[in-house]
């Protein structure tokens, strides 16, 4: 199941550069002398013309589609790392807390915690210090520690989401500023422009939206395969910090019980 989120996230970024690549091929092969399609049409410009055509605007329009394509790749690189179940639930953590806390080391088993910080080491330093109120008040306090954990989690792949959402806008002003300038022509001169002119404009103004599509797809893939990522490690986690308390809870429940079940003394005579 883990082996899976890596093979998605490597199928992407395999797919996001072949995107590109393919993109400068087209261009390259667009411009070659020895092209005679490109001879034959000396009008038709290859992909990276096209992009810096659209003057001072469309080329700063340009510039921040490719600031969200760096962060984007940043961003994905940096959760790669961190949102790893070995990072999130570290190796034997769980079994050396119950070990503590069966043994009555307390002060040990959250050493333990402090010593690997992580979204296992928080919810379990959270129940270990509710001990002396009950399994209740354990199971309370590993349940807040998580959802602020899962929180924080969530916070911090958002901007996957901002990203998503903000670059087809960006490539949708491109686009409107490119119609704007297009129908200005015509304004310009008085009806008489040709429709060429006209073409000319529109699809290099629409190049901005493709631009912002090939940011906002990769970034949604990436924020709803991090997404299932963490609901699952959270989901493990909080499974996990569970069943390092239940032998403590199962103890103090059979001494109960047997406090219980005990024989009354008999009175003094």
């Amino acid at each position: 199941m883990k082996y899976s989120f890596f093979y998605s996230i490597r199928f992407f970024v395999f797919l996001s550069a072949s995107v590109y690549l393919i993109l400068g091929n087209v261009s390259i092969a667009a411009d070659s002398p020895g092209n005679n399609a490109s001879e034959n049409s000396p009008g038709q410009d290859g992909f990276f013309e096209i992009v810096f055509s659209g003057g001072v605007t469309g080329f700063l329009i340009v510039m921040l589609l490719l600031v969200l394509s760096i962060t984007l790749v940043a961003l994905i690189i940096e959760h790669l790392f961190s949102l790893r179940g070995h990072n999130l639930l570290p190796p034997g953590l769980a079994e050396d807390v119950q070990k503590r806390l069966l043994a009555g080391d307390v002060s040990g088993a959250t050493a333990a915690c402090k010593a690997k910080p992580s979204f296992l080491g928080f919810v379990l330093q959270a129940g270990i210090a509710e001990t002396d109120g009950g399994w209740n008040a354990v199971e309370k306090a590993m349940e807040d520690a998580a959802a602020e954990q899962s929180a924080k989690l969530f916070r911090k792949i958002d901007y996957l989401s901002v990203i998503a959402n903000i670059a087809p806008m960006v490539g949708l002003l491109g686009t409107v500023f490119g119609m704007i300038f297009a129908f200005q022509e015509v304004a310009n001169t008085e009806g008489s422009a040709r429709a060429a002119d006209l073409a000319t404009g529109i699809y290099q103004a629409l190049v901005t939206t493709v631009g912002g599509l090939l940011v906002a797809i990769p970034a949604l893939a990436a924020f709803a395969i991090f997404r299932n990522q963490i609901d699952r490690l959270v989901a493990d986690g909080s499974h996990l910090a569970q069943q390092v308390f239940l032998p403590l809870k199962r103890r103090r429940s059979q001494r109960k019980q047997g406090s219980a079940n005990a024989p009354n003394s008999p009175p003094p005579n």
